[in-house]
């Protein structure tokens, strides 16, 4: 896959991953529609890849909300008239500090699936028509190593990437014979706002920095035929 002239869009675009990725693919030649509830943040990542001489929009909206994907793609329509690559990157922990699953009130075990299943399944669903009937496009859904390895309090955020790794696995299969890619990765641990939150005495030191986990994200994207779903943590850096 090539980025020069496609359109990207990627949820979660304000900060960390998401917002590597928005740069990195306007460094590229894409055009980059970034996602985000802060429009603050969404907003000085758009200006800062438009001062690089890069193409950025914004769309600021709450994925929460089982309305927002729905109005999400028809703005992104009416900024640019198709998207080619779509990004899950958006994503919650739910209350931290992280609680047992016995402690989980339902209403946030609810609101970590509706952020980071139900919201991805209602964009791609909204946008692959239009991928199918281009005759191109790919979905890609950041995941977590939480969705394979059960961590002790991370019950419901582990269990919402399990389900979307295996969201990837289903579209991909069904997509098998024609031209859409579907894929989930893992990108590893890294020195995010999220991680922070989640883990606060984790050496930062110790993280992958999101700009070089986002170059690694596209040369997988740039590959020919990568599997559905892919660790890059467990993965040598090329």
């Amino acid at each position: 896959m090539t980025f020069q002239g496609q359109t990207a869009l990627i949820t979660g675009a304000g900060r960390g991953l998401g917002r590597a990725l928005a740069v990195a693919l306007a460094a590229r030649g894409a055009t980059v529609i970034g996602v985000a509830r802060t429009a603050a943040e969404l907003d000085a990542v758009v200006a800062g890849i438009r001062a690089s001489g890069g193409d950025a929009h914004a769309i600021v909206a709450d994925l929460h909300d089982p309305e927002a994907p729905a109005r999400v793609a028809a703005q992104a329509a009416a900024l640019t008239g198709a998207v080619d690559l779509l990004i899950h990157n958006a994503s919650t922990l739910g209350p931290t500090p992280l609680p047992l699953l016995l402690d989980t009130w339902p209403e946030d075990f609810e609101r970590v699936l509706a952020v980071n299943l139900l919201a991805p399944f209602r964009l791609t669903r909204a946008l692959l028509g239009g991928m199918a009937l281009r005759g191109q496009g790919a979905v890609v859904f950041i995941s977590s190593d939480a969705a394979v390895e059960a961590y002790p309090t991370w019950g419901a955020y582990g269990v919402s990437k399990a389900a979307l790794d295996h969201l990837a696995r289903t579209f991909a299969a069904e997509h098998a014979d024609g031209p859409l890619r579907f894929l989930a990765v893992d990108p590893g641990e890294m020195n995010t706002a999220m991680h922070a939150a989640a883990i606060p005495d984790a050496d930062p030191a110790s993280l992958q920095d999101p700009a070089d986990v986002a170059r690694r994200v596209l040369a997988l994207l740039a590959s020919e035929a990568p599997a559905p779903v892919r660790r890059l943590a467990q993965e040598v850096t090329p």
